[in-house]
């Protein structure tokens, strides 16, 4: 199959799908199913384009949900390739924008997905795709526009595998079957301007906050749980200053951010740096952005066949993470009965030179074929 995996992938590469355009991707895969028998809907708004494909009648509904939108380039001279839009193969590693994150999993997808129909009744199954082309963005004409539709149409599914790059150190290694929460605050603390010489005339806002910054950054928030790591605060930005040495500053800029777990809701966070800002009499505008809230799948038959899939290919068994950035599965899980994500490596996503490993490719698309007869039993 590797000789088609590969074709597929190159394809799928050369469209310069950077957020949110997916430049013809889209059509590429509806077409493709289509030609397998299935049908494709468009849900699509503003520079956003999503599609929703299916194939076959049955009753238990199976998803794949991922995304064709890449990250841009970077310096294109730093990359090996001069083109980083077109797969370049350097021994047994396929380099190229988007091979790992995640156009790599869709083509396995896809060429696992056909392999699956030539052996199976159309009316045992019924498999979705669910692509958008705003991942990596802010996601707002994404995926939930997708389950807005599915909603609609009052489309419950039962199992759905996201194909995001999950693993670490070797393709089969990590399962996501849930994610953190993520919680921004945008702080400003006021203070008032002067001569540096003249400190009783101003208020500096540097000295005013780092008491209260000491306090928060040193805050052990929880312990974590059985499948969530410890709620982590991290600041990464502070300024203050015009960039003089004699001038005492009238405000300090700051934002930080919360990856937290089921332990925690976003409130219950905003209500303890509120609490510490009050208590140091500091006079402060803060605001907060919501982007994610923690969810914890169900861990249940799809787990476990994914788990023996993987088991059945690369000899080993995949561990139950929830670590990393955030994903669409915050929102797929408000409408899916079991769900995770599993696909390939994610050690240099983003990144100049992002690659996978050739085998890697082939055997992800054996799992996810393996998954399909596991989950349907053929």
């Amino acid at each position: 199959m590797i000789d088609k995996e590969l074709e597929i992938l190159r394809d799928l590469v050369a469209f310069k799908s950077v957020t949110p355009d997916d430049a013809g991707s889209l059509d590429y895969i509806a077409d493709f199913v289509e030609k397998l028998g299935g049908k494709s809907t468009r849900v699509d708004r503003n520079q956003t384009t999503n599609l929703i494909s299916e194939i076959g009648t049955g009753n238990k509904i199976f998803a794949f949900a991922g995304h064709v939108d890449v990250v841009p380039t970077g310096d294109v001279s730093l990359w090996k390739s001069s083109n980083p839009f077109e797969v370049h193969q350097d021994g047994d590693t396929l380099i190229g924008r988007g091979v790992a994150d995640m156009k790599g999993s869709i083509a396995a997808f896809m060429v696992a997905l056909a392999e699956f129909v030539k052996s199976a009744s159309f009316d045992d199954y019924k498999i979705m795709l669910l692509i958008t082309s705003d991942e990596e963005g802010d996601a707002t004409d994404g995926t939930p526009l997708i389950v807005e539709y599915l909603k609609n149409n009052n489309i419950r599914i039962d199992n759905c595998v996201i194909g995001e790059p999950s693993c670490t150190d070797k393709l089969g290694d990590v399962v996501k079957v849930g994610r953190r929460g993520s919680l921004t605050g945008n702080l400003t603390i006021l203070g008032k301007q002067g001569h540096i010489a003249y400190p009783h005339l101003c208020e500096n806002p540097i000295h005013t906050f780092a008491p209260a910054l000491a306090e928060i950054s040193q805050i052990k928030w929880d312990n974590g749980n059985q499948y969530f790591p410890p709620t982590s605060l991290q600041f990464a930005n502070i300024n203050s200053g015009l960039g003089v040495s004699n001038v005492i500053p009238g405000k300090l800029t700051c934002n930080f951010n919360f990856r937290y777990n089921t332990e925690h809701t976003h409130n219950d966070l905003q209500q303890v740096i509120v609490k510490i800002l009050d208590k140091h009499n500091l006079k402060y505008e803060l605001t907060w952005s919501h982007s994610a809230k923690p969810f914890m799948a169900k861990v249940g038959s799809l787990v476990g066949s994914l788990h023996q899939a993987v088991n059945n290919v690369c000899g080993i068994t995949p561990e139950n993470k929830t670590d990393g950035g955030t994903s669409d599965g915050r929102f797929l899980i408000d409408c899916c009965d079991e769900m995770l994500e599993f696909g390939l490596r994610n050690n240099n996503i983003h990144q100049i030179n992002e690659s996978i490993q050739v085998q890697e490719l082939t055997d992800l698309t054996k799992v996810y074929l393996n998954l399909l007869q596991l989950v349907f039993k053929k």
